[in-house]
């Protein structure tokens, strides 16, 4: 077996994948293959409504949430969700935890004027700040919710009267939030959701068309709303494997289950790390990740051989991102925690024979 921490695109459950492969086959005993059905056929738009109402069930959304999938994956929002809610002389203030939300600041100033109202930059952010303001006439505030490179996650989300505004892409439906809480959240899918080539938007209706800009059609909320999610050809296969997902996770009991199972596999591997010798966590602890947890070698000689130990032992994808080095285990919902288990073992076994 081998166990997938890859940090996105990442692993999902294996009965999304025997069902979506049958159904690229022979979708539904219709004679078709998934990839071939007219998307404004019955047989897509069942899956489209079932894959929002899913997100609104699980979410607990109210009637003033939409839910849209799009094109474009979470960098497109970087700069969709300024253009409809930003004006060129208003303020939007970002919080800078990570690669991700530095990007987004940096397309959100094309549209209006950022205030960035705190940055744990200067550490190489591996810390979520705490300590500051949100100006009173922000139109929103920004906050990526985890960081996959750093391995920080805000266990506290801030509460501000602003707008609050989320990229949730790579901690989306792995724990339970008051998600009415946000006016707008954004996930690309390929962590928890599906496969890479969709993005999750849930928005509050009533905070758009408030801009006096020209919108573009295809990026104006309101225009996928009004056509729910179908303005243009959707991403169908992807759309599909994310209503498998979604199935997935309400079969196995929702978010409050899929959270405690990521609670256990996190304690499990950080205190791993934490009683090692050999091994450093590399963000705060009052910030670690549930869903990236980021770790070096106390001597980075052995590194390699640590690396090369695991893949011999068939665990995948745990080498470090660039910007922090190391290694990254990724425990999104469907890993299993007989995976994390193993590699807990592994790091067991290393630290007796080299510390």
């Amino acid at each position: 077996m081998v166990h997938n921490f890859n940090a996105g695109p990442s692993i999902l459950p294996k009965v999304v994948f025997e069902e979506a492969s049958q159904a690229v086959l022979n979708y539904n005993n219709t004679g078709l293959s998934i990839l071939e059905i007219g998307h404004r056929t019955s047989l897509f738009q069942d899956v489209m409504d079932e894959a929002r109402a899913l997100v609104r069930e699980l979410m607990k959304l109210d009637d003033d949430r939409e839910v849209l999938f799009l094109h474009g994956g979470a960098t497109t929002q970087f700069m969709q969700l300024p253009m409809n809610l930003l004006d060129d002389k208003e303020t939007a203030a970002y919080t800078d935890t990570g690669v991700w939300s530095t990007k987004a600041i940096k397309e959100a100033k094309l549209f209006g004027k950022v205030e960035t109202v705190c940055s744990s930059k200067e550490t190489n952010f591996n810390y979520i700040p705490k300590d500051f303001a949100v100006p009173n006439d922000a139109k929103y505030l920004h906050i990526t919710t985890n960081n996959t490179i750093y391995g920080t996650q805000w266990q506290t989300i801030p509460h501000t009267s602003n707008s609050l505004v989320a990229d949730m892409s790579s901690d989306v439906f792995s724990r339970v939030l008051d998600f009415n809480a946000f006016d707008l959240i954004y996930a690309g899918a390929q962590k928890n959701m599906g496969p890479a080539g969709v993005n999750l938007v849930v928005v509050n209706k009533n905070i758009l068309g408030k801009v006096k800009r020209n919108i573009p059609t295809i990026l104006d909320y309101r225009n996928h709303i009004k056509e729910g999610s179908m303005l243009n050809t959707p991403p169908v296969f992807a759309v599909y494997v994310c209503m498998l997902t979604l199935r997935w996770l309400k079969a196995n009991g929702g978010i409050a289950a899929i959270e405690k199972l990521n609670n256990e596999k996190a304690a499990a591997l950080y205190a791993a790390i934490d009683e090692s010798t050999l091994f450093t966590g590399t963000a705060n602890i009052n910030d670690r990740s549930k869903m990236n947890v980021c770790f070096v070698m106390n001597d980075p000689s052995l590194e390699e051989t640590f690396l090369n130990f695991t893949k011999e032992n068939q665990i995948v994808g745990i080498k470090g991102h660039r910007l922090v080095g190391g290694f990254r285990a990724s425990l999104y919902n469907a890993l299993p925690l007989s995976s994390v288990e193993v590699l807990v073992q592994l790091m067991k076994a290393f630290t007796k024979k080299y510390a």
